[in-house]
């Protein structure tokens, strides 16, 4: 079973990330968070352990921060006022992120980004990696045509679906 301490840093790291649900389950224990805007987080945790037919079933409120909530609401906004500034429906073609990771541009620091705006890319070319669970994943293009925009920094964690380039197709 999670100590109350570790439950508390579970609870922190991810009131402080874009983590919507968290899942958790080690010997018989299961921990379950989600997040959801303006509401408490809700946190259970149960205990089953089937030898002694003991069932231990804690529920928690926790009240995310309030900052949190002020910041995800303004990168929602902002979201909706690049997409709208960008023309995502004039045609072009988004490469999005198949998992969760870091975006890196290249293959490593000291070498070149694999594409640039401007760039034109072929299908299955590599555009980037995205790194998860220590491995780095190739990332390619679906379509040929130039890349219109990189819309992540290098470095930067990124959440499935996420968009990562835009390209004009050929």
């Amino acid at each position: 079973m999670l100590e109350i301490q570790e439950i508390r840093e579970l609870i922190k790291l991810i009131d402080e990330s874009s983590i919507d649900e968290f899942k958790f389950e080690q010997n018989g224990s299961k921990v379950t968070m989600k997040k959801q805007t303006g509401q408490p987080t809700h946190l259970s945790t149960s205990t089953l352990d089937t030898g002694n037919q003991h069932t231990n079933t804690d529920s928690y409120q926790v009240q995310p921060k309030q900052e949190a909530l002020q910041t995800t609401q303004a990168t929602e906004k902002e979201t909706e006022t690049v997409e709208e500034s960008k023309g995502i429906a004039d045609g072009l073609h988004t490469i999005t992120s198949p998992m969760v990771g870091t975006f890196y541009e290249s293959p490593s620091p000291d070498s070149s980004a694999y594409v640039k705006t401007g760039d034109r890319v072929k299908q299955d070319s590599v555009v980037c990696i995205v790194e998860a669970m220590k491995l780095m994943n190739e990332i390619e293009s679906e379509v040929n045509g130039e890349i219109v925009e990189i819309l992540v920094e290098n470095g930067q964690l990124v959440e499935y679906g996420q968009e990562l380039f835009l390209v004009k197709p050929e």
